[in-house]
């Protein structure tokens, strides 16, 4: 991932030393489990943890060096800390193992400390919409569907309504998480011929892994499960940053996304506060929905594998989990921070829409009263036109109408925002179920 999009405790599990640091883990791991089992000697695999080298960029170097000769990054890697580690005792490296065992068995302990990061961050975002839905659950605005006003809800049912998205977004991490922490050291078809079960299972337990049984590769539908509640993930920060667009529209008005001091909308025009953070969310979700296809192509190996999925992921698993990290932590930065414009959004809901959001209720109070409902419906619909046209108040007009046979307190009742949101405390009434 570019650095411009990059978080550097995300960054630094992919980096070139993490991932040879990894790779060294697991050899070292499986040559002591060898040891404990009593297949090799134990006084002389000591001496593979004491003189192995450190997981530094001139380790990283030499390992690019050597792979220039080989072809093969992990056997240039073995053949690099075999010479550093020297003696005898080095051709106990890589001891009955295949490349995928330590490569797919390494992926997984990255993989499950990337998705732990991402679990925080997607708590992160939970805990600051749920503040938020209790903040502004009794703040009126203007529902609207098609892009049009429809009728009242609060703003706090909204960021109620991301906050449960976004907590089930959480949960699809911690299923994912699940699916990755797995393991597998059983060698070049997955059928243990040149290793021993055991071997696997401690070298698993020590990472934290699963051990699961395998061909030469770990089953890449985990991988994709993954890269989907990424995906997931992105497309709910990319629902919230939709709507701070929409809202944000000078038409609008109701909200604004934080603007620190001495930062510019424009570099032409002074007066422009764009909502460039949600902008950008909303452009970034497009690209981890990419990758989510990437992954999926990658279920698909020949036979007990081939090697088509290995490119794809030394781009895709990093990029996913630090954009995803990325726009997690951006987007609970966006939610604290968004300026919310009450007045303006009580304005929007009721001189700016002529009180049209009221409609349904006027049509039920007339079929309440007796009137047939095709009757009625045609009724409200000519004066809520009336109204829109004239830009008079639609109450004012209902009042007007000879056909329209309500009284003042059954008017008021129709108009009354107590009644259209009487049951809104359903939605922050859900978030308390939900840990924060």
């Amino acid at each position: 991932m570019i650095p411009r999009y990059s978080d550097p405790r995300m960054a630094a599990l992919f980096s070139d030393e993490a991932r040879l640091g990894i790779w060294l883990e697991v050899e070292l791991l499986a040559a002591e489990a060898w040891a404990a089992i009593g297949v090799l000697p134990a006084s002389e695999v000591a001496k593979l943890r004491e003189r192995a080298p450190l997981p530094t960029p001139e380790l990283v170097e030499k390992v690019r060096e050597r792979e220039e000769v080989t072809d093969h990054d992990v056997a240039a890697f073995v053949d690099v800390v075999q010479a550093a580690i020297g003696g005898p005792e080095a051709r106990f490296l890589h001891y009955g193992l295949t490349s995928s065992d330590v490569v797919d068995t390494a992926l997984s302990a990255t993989l499950t400390k990337a998705a732990d990061l991402l679990i925080e961050a997607s708590g992160a975002l939970v805990a600051a919409l749920a503040r938020r839905a209790f903040e502004h659950i009794d703040t009126p605005m203007a529902g609207r569907t098609h892009g049009m006003q429809a009728e009242p809800t609060t703003f706090g049912a909204k960021c109620a309504l991301w906050c449960l998205q976004a907590d089930r977004d959480r949960e699809r991490l911690r299923l994912a998480r699940g699916r990755v922490a797995v393991g597998k050291l059983s060698g070049a078809v997955g059928t243990y011929s040149n290793i021993d079960p055991r071997v696997e299972e401690r070298v698993c337990v020590e990472l934290g892994l699963l051990p699961v049984p395998a061909t030469q590769v770990i089953a890449r539908d985990r991988h994709a499960e993954l890269l989907w509640a990424c995906a997931a993930a992105g497309t709910t920060v990319e629902t919230i940053a939709t709507e701070v667009r929409h809202l944000a529209r000078s038409e609008v008005g109701e909200l604004e996304e934080p603007f620190r001091p001495g930062q510019k909308g424009s570099s032409a025009m002074p007066h422009k506060r764009n909502p460039v953070l949600s902008e950008r969310l909303s452009g970034l979700a497009r690209v981890l929905r990419g990758y989510l296809g990437a992954g999926l192509e990658d279920v698909a190996l020949w036979h007990e594998r081939d090697i088509s999925h290995s490119s794809v992921e030394r781009i895709v698993l990093p990029d996913a989990c630090g954009l995803t990290y990325y726009m997690l932590t951006k987007a609970a930065g966006l939610v604290d921070g968004l300026v919310v414009h009450a007045e303006r959004m009580m304005e929007n809901l009721t001189e700016g829409s002529l009180g049209l959001v009221f409609s349904q209720p006027v049509l039920l109070a007339l079929v309440a009263a007796g009137m047939d409902r095709d009757a009625a419906y045609r009724i409200v619909q000519r004066d809520a036109r009336k109204a829109h046209e004239e830009r008079r108040s639609f109450r004012s007009v209902l009042a007007a109408d000879p056909e329209v046979h309500l009284s003042q307190t059954e008017l008021d009742d129709a108009f009354g925002l107590e009644r259209s949101l009487g049951n809104i405390h359903r939605f922050t009434d859900a978030l308390k179920e939900i840990p924060i």
